[in-house]
């Protein structure tokens, strides 16, 4: 019998999670194995093609900014790039683009086909090795064992997954895939708690039987933003997409037929995304509104395909059909695939650490819609801070972990292994406590330098970096040591109060309208700065005041994380908690005082008495050494 295969870390899934979790162990350097059904679907985008958006975007920002693969590959695959929030502030302002379905899947092929520490290989695993607790390997459908020091598993919508089409059910991880049910029972059997949750795909229109003439269109931003750092300009062509609406003909026919929706007619019990409904869901829970805005998106530059976003259902062919036909611009639609709800397994969160390792099995790491979430780039966030700590875990280091105060990334990981979810998890920058100072312009600033500390930083990015953040040095000081008189101030353009107060560059950048063009005629380095750079500062500048509040509740976050928890205290012994709040506190295991408090329920004098207990059992401790 040959020798099993080892490696250092297994990935289990080709898909954004999966992607991004392979590349970032292989950047760390292990000897990563990247294990899928079909080489051939590695980077596909099983939903609707596009990256970005509100909260969304910023995640992006700070995967590139970890040398992560969405934001670079997005940039090469980008048909239509938008910035949504335009007129609002800089921090809730999110990149967004329509993807070429294509274009992206076979350029994440390419990049990991070529990746240094990384290998591919067709094949499905069926059940993970143990030995006790922990992981150590997998074995695939064929039988074969192979080794490793960690496994990350990031099979989306595979575990147990089911597809409904009006009376239809078929065992499947997405649309002609089979799904994972091996690995389910090993979860199950692991004791961890589980769910099952729910989402769903429109059906996929033909856009040469659209009448597209008929249709109020909306063309891409004139110049478009980029999602990478290392990205100069976008040089994909950019389309326009459409809009149309449902009707009360639409909604009529989706009333008539509920009993054919999955949810409606009683056939799946997990529960869907709420920011994402279906159109029965919205027919249903707006009953009042006989119209809902339907986005037509391409799905290629070369490619007929058309999605139609914002009616996702899971209702028969034939019902599909009727109420797409009802839509204006669309009386004539072919289809090419109808849509379907999928209902899978899922791991509750809260048994997780922070660094995305399963608590009663370690040497495991779950990323993407096993962890509950929904959307590439929460999948994607997971999948490279799984990969990147089952790297580290393997090599004998400790994980990496961050905070509320440092990334969207770090808010997204506290909400799920702190509060768990009931439904799909989306990030919105509502989430962010500290969104002033998480923007997507300075996702770089804050997380390039950690990236390069882990060593997952190539030395390319770490250059240019390095020559940005010797630019924000040089225009910082600039814009807070170059002092105005009221009267100079005036003398260039800008409207202040004859006060006699000399006020700085970045004072003056607060005021409504004033850019660092009201100052380059007087001061030519300023148009030696890069465009990013002048951005980064204005920006800055125009949230100062809120900007040093922020970082006084960051630093006060920070000494709550300081004090850490015991993992095996025993809470039952704590007076002064409510039986709900132990068990929630035991299942979690909170690493902090600041996660504990956190917690769903906790109230200020369960904290005071867990605090109390803390502080007694040290005080004991240091009497017995």
């Amino acid at each position: 019998m040959s020798s099993p295969l080892s490696f250092d870390v297994v990935v289990i899934g080709g898909g954004h999670a999966g992607c991004e979790a392979a590349a970032a162990s292989a950047r760390a350097g292990a000897r990563t194995l990247l294990l899928t059904q079909k080489l051939e679907t590695i980077g596909e985008m099983s939903c609707n093609p596009a990256i970005g958006g509100l909260g969304k975007g910023h995640l992006v920002r700070e995967i590139d900014a970890l040398d992560g693969l969405m934001g670079r590959l997005g940039d090469v695959s980008g048909i239509q790039f938008r910035l949504l929030n335009r007129s609002k502030g800089a921090a809730v302002q999110g990149p967004r683009s329509q993807i070429d379905r294509r274009l992206y899947r076979e350029a994440m092929q390419a990049e990991l086909a070529d990746y240094p520490n990384l290998t591919l290989r067709a094949g499905t695993a069926e059940s993970l090795m143990m030995n006790g607790d922990r992981v150590v390997g997998v074995v695939t459908g064929e039988g074969a064992e192979i080794r490793a020091g960690a496994v990350v598993l990031t099979t989306g919508t595979f575990l147990n997954g089911v597809i409904h089409i009006g009376e239809q059910r078929t065992p499947a991880g997405r649309h002609g895939e089979a799904p994972s049910v091996g690995l389910a029972a090993d979860l199950y059997g692991a004791g961890l708690q589980m769910g099952r949750l729910k989402t769903g795909t429109p059906a996929r229109l033909d856009g040469r039987t659209i009448a597209w003439d008929r249709l109020e269109m909306q063309a891409a931003d004139d110049e478009p933003v980029p999602f990478s750092f290392l990205t100069d300009a976008i040089t994909v062509p950019q389309i326009a997409c459409g809009i149309t609406h449902t009707t009360q003909a639409t909604h009529d026919i989706i009333a008539a037929n509920l009993g054919e929706s999955a949810v409606y007619g009683g056939h799946l019990t997990g529960r869907g995304p709420r920011y994402c409904p279906s159109i029965e869901d919205k027919v249903v829970r707006f009953a009042d509104k006989t119209s809902h805005q339907v986005f037509l998106e391409p799905e290629g530059l070369d490619d007929p395909t058309v999605y139609p976003n914002g009616v996702s259902t899971s209702v028969s062919p034939e019902t599909q059909m009727a109420f797409l036909r009802t839509m204006p611009g669309l009386e004539s639609v072919e289809v090419f695939r109808f849509g379907y709800a999928i209902e899978y397994d899922y791991v509750d969160p809260r048994e997780l650490t922070p660094a995305l390792e399963v608590k009663k099995r370690p040497g495991l790491y779950l990323a993407g819609q096993i962890n509950g979430t929904t959307g590439y780039e929460e999948a994607g966030a997971q999948g490279l801070i799984a990969g990147l700590n089952a790297a580290r875990q393997a090599a004998g280091s400790s994980p990496i972990q961050l905070g509320r105060d440092q990334a969207y990334i770090g808010v997204m990981i506290d909400d799920l292994v702190t509060r768990g979810v009931t439904e799909p998890y989306r990030m919105f920058s509502s989430r962010a406590e500290y969104r002033l100072t998480l923007r997507a312009d300075n996702a770089d600033q804050r997380l390039t330098p950690l990236g390069i500390e882990a060593g997952i930083v190539s030395a390319d990015r770490a250059a240019r970096f390095a020559a940005k953040s010797a630019y924000l040095s040089e225009a910082s000081v600039f814009s807070r040591e170059t002092l105005f008189t009221p009267k100079e101030a005036q003398a260039l353009g800008i409207n202040v109060n004859a006060d006699g107060l000399r006020r700085s560059v970045r004072d003056l950048l607060a005021y409504p309208g004033v850019t660092l063009d009201a100052f380059a005629s007087a001061y030519p380095v300023i148009s030696t700065w890069p465009a990013a750079v002048r951005e980064q500062v204005q920006i800055d500048a125009g949230y100062a005041g809120y900007l040093d509040r922020q970082a006084s509740d960051a630093e006060a976050l920070r000494r709550e994380e300081g004090l850490g928890l015991d993992p095996d205290i025993d809470y039952a012994a704590i007076g002064g908690l409510s039986n709900e709040l132990r068990e929630k506190l035991s299942l979690i295991r909170p690493q902090t005082l600041g996660q504990a408090g956190r917690i769903e329920g906790m109230t200020p004098g369960a904290l005071t008495a867990l605090l109390s207990h803390v502080k007694k059992s040290a005080k004991m401790s240091a009497v017995a050494a």
